[in-house]
């Protein structure tokens, strides 16, 4: 993805060889475009994985080659949690090259637990042994911040023991926009659970099926592995299924790509059966539907909502039937089965729908009414406000224990 736009399809081995130079070309302008607008602004700059994984560093675009380009004040982050802290820095910093070395202005040791004054000769030691400051420790917080990246979603646990409802998500391969499902991770009365293989959902009390960068391979994969064939077991039983983008377009009965905008040459899945838990059908077009959205919903109840798009796919319905409605006034957004005395099947393009405090309410107070459970109390607030109080703790945090001002 070029600066917003899709320039092509590519497997690992082809990426490095034949986008590096495309990619590096277009950082280099990004930049541009960055410090033209911003000139008098300060650049914070992530970098991703390892900075020194030596099989693919001369091609590695997000770390060290952009550090050296730019001339960057650098701080190497190392997670304790996990163990290995000292072998961590130390190994890191004996694998790059003096150039890379002398960009790092300090250290940062991440999630500490325990008693920090036990650390005291393990740090004398480390700023002796590499001759760089360690900038402090942050120590381990007790909160369920919303997920980094896909990985960080695997081993989350939630800190609610508690809950009254489980909600299993499915960690689909090319999962996207996983912060979908951090507003329900919030709930106290809600245990989230990732459902990464087969296995039988009867013990859940509804299912989410979130969006994925890759729709189609990802059905696919859900219909060979068995675990398509357990979802419509679930359906079948009563259960309430959510299904978001690219999981709404698994649930309908048929999704074509006749642009080859996510199969690229794979001529077998040009067309796919989908879930068939709604009556519809999705064609992937060139040109992606993108927007920031607020409307009305009529289901589960009215209620003002906001979130995104962000999708290749054209959904319509193939027919309404009984029972068979839009789930919002704007009715290309979202649809829902309903099904009296039993559990709702649902699926909407809206990114952020559980963002929105009183909608997401309404919808597990659905779920609880089947478990004849009293109602959530639909006074709450959105996900946003709940987010930057997050954010606001681990700010006062790093401000409280890590020290940069020789750096900045």
């Amino acid at each position: 993805i070029h600066l917003g736009v899709s320039v092509g399809v590519t497997n690992a081995i082809s990426y490095y060889e034949k986008w590096f130079d495309k990619g590096w070309a277009v950082i280099k302008e990004g930049l541009e475009k960055l410090k033209s607008s911003f000139k008098s602004n300060r650049f914070v700059i992530e970098g991703a994985g390892s900075p020194v994984e030596i099989n693919l560093k001369n091609r590695d675009l997000t770390n060290l080659r952009l550090a050296k380009f730019l001339n960057a004040k650098c701080i190497l982050v190392a997670d304790i949690e996990r163990g290995g802290v000292f072998a961590q820095i130390i190994g890191t910093l004996e694998l790059m090259d003096d150039s890379e070395r002398q960009l790092i202005q300090g250290i940062i040791i991440n999630r500490f637990r325990g008693d920090l004054s036990l650390f005291k000769s393990g740090k004398d030691w480390l700023e002796k042994r590499t001759g760089i400051p360690i900038l402090g420790i942050l120590p381990w917080i007790d909160e369920l911040f919303p997920p980094e990246d896909s990985l960080d979603i695997v081993d989350r646990r939630s800190k609610y023991n508690d809950a009254q409802i489980k909600i299993g998500v499915i960690k689909l391969r090319h999962l996207s926009n996983f912060s979908d499902i951090a507003p329900l991770e919030a709930e106290p009365s809600v245990k989230v659970e990732w459902i990464q293989r087969k296995k039988c959902l009867k013990d859940l009390d509804a299912l989410v099926i979130p969006g994925s960068k890759q729709t189609i391979k990802d059905l696919n994969e859900l219909i060979e592995s068995g675990l398509s064939g357990e979802i419509k077991h679930f359906a079948d039983k009563g259960g309430h299924i959510f299904g978001i983008c690219g999981g709404l377009q698994m649930m309908g009965s048929w999704l074509e790509d006749p642009f080859s905008i996510e199969t690229g040459k794979d001529i077998k899945l040009k067309k796919i059966e989908g879930l068939k838990l709604l009556p519809l059908k999705t064609m992937f077009k060139k040109e992606k539907d993108l927007g920031q959205v607020e409307l009305e919903t009529i289901w589960p109840k009215s209620s003002r909502v906001k979130g995104f798009e962000m999708h290749h796919g054209i959904t319509q319905e193939i027919d309404y039937g009984n029972n068979f409605d839009s789930l919002f006034k704007d009715k290309r957004l979202g649809w829902i089965r309903k099904r009296e005395g039993e559990g709702s099947i649902a699926g909407t393009y809206l990114h952020g729908i559980f963002d929105n405090g009183h909608w997401r309410r309404l919808w597990l107070n659905e779920i609880r009414c089947l478990r004849g459970l009293k109602d959530l109390s639909l006074n709450t607030t959105d996900y946003e406000i709940e987010k930057e109080r997050l954010i606001n703790k681990l700010a006062d945090i790093f401000e409280e224990n890590i020290d940069i001002t020789d750096i900045v």
